[in-house]
């Protein structure tokens, strides 16, 4: 029998994950090497003094492509982790007192938008037909294909389809108001945004599909944490025959003449592969593991790091009754802050918050009678011609707490037994991302029409990457999918 061709990963995250379960289903010897003391990625988990904190991805979207991955191997996704559907979606709040929930059922949605604003109803019912034909086009070929180029769009879809069809040319924020009259509502319905990082202000009218990503597939939770969705990964890595080596940084991807021939460890340590997945964001893993430079890195300049954030970690000793599972503060001039942090990449004086309370589907994310809370703002990544010091950091996150206050979390500070903070230096540090950006790359229509790096390199054969860096882009189904798609490159690569 022949030996097995090897795939070494750089990485254990969700997407490097997904590729080495998809790489062994095809028949591959896969090793993965991740740098941390466990897999995940910025999927990850903090506990302390019965708090369970998860530190990155809070929302799980489009199951079926994590059910897609364990059919791959015969398996069930059910089998090694329990998804518990959320009924309450979001709750919004805003400074005047105006709070608007979304559900899983959207006629609950529209009766209940129309309750706050006369006509809203009727306007949400158009916009989500509109979101769902935006999910469908781009799900398709872009999606389920794996496109990675603009090129590959115009032969894949043609130009009816591309620009009668596909929201290219106005702004995300430009077709919500086309839509919604009342300024909360389209500050809500901008903000799907978050997903990926990015300014609606800035963001391509397509990436409107994500709200139908919810409406049509669900909100889901990981019952036991978030985390648990590593642990299941991990489980059926074990068992269809992955080696995982944590704690095991990779410092060089070796190439001759063109070509990968393997990845060096810290340690000196050397591991021959027939092809090298970087679960590492592309820019990074260029600089770092294979010192590139010059006008090679210039041409990836239009892949400029999605935001960062600071976020803070609150165990409370009370329970703030008013909040959903997912929630969201707004600033009072939403298009303000959208140009602080993206445009001129200063902090926010007024932050949109995204606020989880994961005791409200799991109470035992913290002791009986305490709250879990989990504070991200947006904010610019790391600009070393504009650095922000740790006390402005600091300072923002006391305005963070100023702006729940002004909500209705009274006294927050006196009920506080557990904070931790992280800063854009920590998660650049943790995770090797690209100048701290949590997302990935920006989705801006003028810089790359949201489209992500390739896949695939462009520079050295038997090099793939997997992660947000690279299309289809951000969020934990959508490195699953990258994973996935990394993986028939590969195969198709070395037959």
């Amino acid at each position: 029998m022949a030996e097995k061709k090897k795939i070494s990963i750089v990485g254990a995250g969700i997407g490097g994950m997904s590729a080495a379960i998809s790489c062994a289903a095809n028949g591959y010897d896969v090793t993965v090497f991740e740098k941390n003391d466990k897999v995940g990625g910025k999927l990850n988990v903090l506990t302390a003094e019965g708090f369970s904190f998860d530190l990155g991805p809070s929302i799980l979207t489009l199951p079926h492509i994590f059910e897609r991955l364990f059919a791959m191997h015969d398996r069930k996704l059910g089998d090694y982790v329990d998804t518990v559907a959320l009924d309450t979606h979001w709750r919004n709040f805003f400074e005047d007192g105006t709070v608007l929930d979304l559900y899983a059922d959207s006629e609950k949605t529209a009766a209940h938008l129309e309750s706050k604003f006369a006509g809203a109803g009727n306007e949400y019912r158009l916009f989500v037909e509109y979101s769902k034909r935006q999910y469908e086009i781009v799900a398709k070929k872009y999606f389920n294909d794996g496109l990675d180029t603009f090129g590959s769009f115009f032969t894949s879809y043609g130009w009816p389809e591309l620009f009668f069809k596909l929201d290219l040319f106005r702004t995300m924020n430009a077709s919500v108001s086309r839509f919604f009259t009342d300024q909360q509502l389209r500050d809500v319905f901008n903000y799907f945004i978050k997903y990926v990082g990015s300014s609606a202000y800035n963001a391509p009218g397509f990436m409107n599909l994500m709200p139908w990503v919810q409406i049509g597939f669900g909100l889901w939770y990981v019952k036991g944490g978030m985390y648990n969705m590593a642990r299941g990964m991990a489980r059926l890595m074990e068992e269809v025959g992955v080696t995982v080596h944590c704690d095991s940084e990779v410092t060089e991807i070796m190439h001759e003449r063109g070509r990968v021939t393997g990845v060096v460890l810290k340690d000196g340590t050397r591991h021959v592969a027939e092809a090298v997945i970087s679960n590492m964001e592309v820019i990074p893993a260029y600089e770092k593991l294979i010192g590139e430079s010059g006008g090679f890195m210039r041409k990836l300049e239009k892949f400029e790091p999605a935001c960062s954030g600071i976020v803070l970690h609150l165990g409370l000793d009370t329970v703030y009754p008013q909040l959903a599972h997912h929630n969201f503060v707004y600033s009072n001039d939403q298009r303000h802050h959208f140009d602080l942090v993206f445009n001129q990449r200063k902090l926010p004086t007024d932050p949109t918050i995204y606020l989880v309370a994961p005791t409200r589907t799991d109470p035992a994310q913290a002791p009986e009678g305490c709250d879990n809370l989990k504070l991200l703002p947006h904010i610019p990544f790391i600009d070393k011609n504009n650095p922000v010091s740790s006390e402005e950091y600091e300072a923002l996150a006391e305005r963070t707490i100023d702006k729940l206050e002004a909500v209705g979390l009274k006294e927050i500070r006196k009920h506080i037994v557990v904070r931790d903070f992280w800063t854009p230096v920590d998660i650049q540090s943790r995770y090797y991302s690209n100048k701290g950006s949590i997302y990935g790359v920006v989705s801006d229509r003028k810089k790359n029409f949201a489209l992500k790096a390739p896949k695939k390199s462009t520079r050295y054969a038997g090099l793939y990457f997997v992660g947000g860096s690279v299309n289809p882009g951000a969020g934990m189904p959508m490195v699953c999918l990258c994973g996935q798609n990394a993986a028939k490159l590969v195969a198709r690569d070395l037959k």
